[in-house]
């Protein structure tokens, strides 16, 4: 039975929570042995948290490595969601690949990704049109407006807004959590990162500056006499120009997808979470969290770390 075990197909569920509890840990390994998978061996990534470190502030994971066919892996992954929403917490389930391992690209959204906020929502307060343009880009961030057409209807509201503006709302930006840690370990570990992002170009070579990031592919805000003329500058940056760039950096830096990360939060994101070897919705709105691979809700994004098997004590911060 052991050696006809060693054949079978291999998998890593990872659990990801502020606190990890008994409760957490016994309904994973229930799902995991109702699909008909067995758990090699169960492992903390996390390090040890003070007894004072604040609910909201703590981290845990726990991986489990296990071995079999899932009966369903539809339904496995239903039920694993599912339990995520009920306990708050986040649940990841990936093949046990050689290219786990072997990534070299991360490539992320910039909005709501990187930084806590929309900056064009930011912009349109400072023009006096905060509520309309927040309204168009929820609804297009959750799936329900074609990106391109609300990014220019949005833009053109912007028109006549004074340039001085931008370095007052660049200042404010503030960065997501677990973003300086992630780059700091990404860039020591020899990855290549890259914003691709749907808002402007302006911010984004701030953030590029700030944590080291090697690429930036965002939209131009066209700016003249000193105000912005609400006009779209092409090729703009939407869903599928975000997946064509992921393909070019990647066989730019010679590798194939499955040795690229993607991490957003808007459904304009899936068509790069959807061809990435590691594809994450991070702090999504529901469509975009159901269809992507994987989802971080719970924790920062230094998250994605315990998703590529990344031990606390692995780090150097």
């Amino acid at each position: 039975q052991w050696v006809d075990g060693q054949g079978k197909q291999r998998h890593i569920v990872t659990l990801l929570t502020r606190k990890v509890t008994a409760e957490q840990l016994q309904r994973v390994s229930s799902i995991t042995a109702k699909y008909g998978l067995n758990i090699d061996h169960i492992d903390r990534l996390s390090g040890r948290m003070p007894l004072d470190m604040p609910a909201d502030q703590g981290k845990g994971c726990i991986e489990f490595s296990v071995r079999g066919e899932a009966a369903d892996p539809q339904a496995l992954r239903a039920e694993f969601l599912s339990v995520a929403q009920e306990l708050n917490v986040d649940i990841a389930f990936q093949e046990d690949s050689l290219f786990r391992r072997n990534r070299r690209l991360a490539v992320f959204d910039m909005d709501s990704t990187l930084i806590e906020a929309e900056v064009i929502d930011e912009l349109a307060k400072a023009a006096g049109v905060g509520e309309r343009v927040a309204e168009i880009t929820e609804r297009a961030m959750a799936g329900e407006l074609d990106f391109r057409a609300s990014f220019k209807e949005r833009l053109a509201l912007l028109k006549g807004l004074d340039v001085s503006v931008l370095d007052s709302i660049g200042a404010s930006l503030r960065l997501t959590e677990g973003a300086e840690t992630l780059f700091a370990e990404l860039k020591r570990l020899g990855y290549k990162t890259a914003i691709l992002s749907g808002g402007f170009t302006y911010f984004a070579k701030q953030l590029q500056t700030k944590l080291g990031i090697d690429y930036v592919f965002a939209n131009e805000l066209e700016v003249v006499d000193g105000k912005v003329t609400g006009v779209a500058i092409e090729p703009i940056v939407d869903a599928q120009r975000k997946a064509d760039l992921l393909r070019e950096l990647a066989h730019k830096e010679g590798l194939r997808l499955e040795q690229t990360i993607a991490v957003g939060d808007g459904a304009n994101d899936l068509p790069m979470l959807g061809i990435a070897g590691l594809g994450v919705a991070f702090r999504a709105k529901p469509l975009v969290k159901q269809s992507a691979k994987q989802a971080i809700s719970t924790l920062g994004l230094d998250g994605v770390l315990y998703l590529l098997g990344f031990r606390d004590r692995d780090g150097q911060l």
